[in-house]
């Protein structure tokens, strides 16, 4: 089932997000988050974008959301989002499934572009960000510096219908 997040969540996000965090260079945070840390970004987060979740009889397998891009007045119809599934759920279609219902409830608001920042490689993330539609647009070389070594983050684009 997928639905909006609730700060009652944060702790099972807290559990798949942290696993990412001490363990792969794929988001460029460092230090792994407390539950009060994530329903604060929740509660900040949802009050102007959409966050979904899925669950299953299991618990919270995957999450997505937007957020602002920038913040000067212009940048107001762009969002960036990101998706993180529990590293036990991939493979299985729920990122497409996450991606659907996020853009479906962006497309009913003023957003017009959706940017999504990867780390690459990691061609699980693009494949995915590819099926759903985005399209690579640019690539900053070695911007962050985690595990040792410099990484470099690729841009992908969607515009939404009108």
């Amino acid at each position: 089932m997928i639905r909006s997040v609730t700060k009652d969540d944060a702790e099972a996000i807290c559990r798949i997000y942290n696993h990412y965090i001490v363990n792969t260079p794929i988001t460029f945070e460092e230090e792994p988050l407390t539950a009060a840390e994530m329903a604060a970004r929740i509660e900040e987060y949802t009050r102007d974008y959409p966050w979904v979740v899925y669950e299953d009889e299991g618990g919270i397998r995957g999450y997505a959301y937007a957020g602002k891009w920038k913040g000067r007045s212009a940048y107001r119809f762009t969002v960036e989002s990101s998706i993180y599934l529990d590293a036990s759920a991939t493979g299985r279609g729920l990122g497409t499934l996450l991606y659907g219902e996020l853009l479906a409830q962006l497309k009913s608001t003023q957003v017009h572009a959706v940017i999504a920042g990867i780390t690459v490689p990691n061609q699980a993330s693009i494949a995915l960000h590819e099926k759903v539609g985005f399209k690579k647009i640019g690539e900053f070389r070695e911007v962050g510096w985690k595990f040792g070594q410099w990484l470099d983050v690729g841009y992908w684009q969607l515009l939404l219908p009108r």
